[in-house]
């Protein structure tokens, strides 16, 4: 039986949802991007969440390995941001494969909003 080959870029944007297949790890995503562009500092995305620091680190070097979250250096403090790039390529993606190209889903049900 022949094996259907997927391009590069699928497997890429498996990981990044992979990443964000947990609770937490979406939580934090949304959490940024309501900060966004400013972002938050990692105390203060713990403090939100009410998650441990030990735990919240693990949780953002997985967002930030598959490009969903961008991490700086304040002084002492970390400064997080939502990687909105990212986030538009992995549902831009997504978008062309259920509204374009065999149209599953009607573009305006997920584009509108309120």
């Amino acid at each position: 039986m022949p094996t259907r080959r997927h391009p590069p870029a699928t497997a890429r944007f498996a990981r990044m949802l992979a990443a964000m297949g947990t609770e937490p790890r979406l939580a934090i995503v949304r959490l940024l991007l309501t900060a966004h562009p400013e972002g938050l500092v990692v105390g203060e995305i713990a403090a939100e969440l009410g998650m441990a620091a030990s735990t919240l680190s693990h949780h953002l070097d997985k967002l930030k390995n598959e490009g969903l979250v961008a991490v700086q250096r304040e002084g002492t403090f970390l400064r997080c941001t939502a990687n909105t790039a990212g986030l538009e390529e992995l549902l831009g993606f997504l978008y062309a494969e259920c509204c374009t190209r065999n149209k599953a889903v009607e573009p305006r049900r997920i584009t509108c909003c309120g």
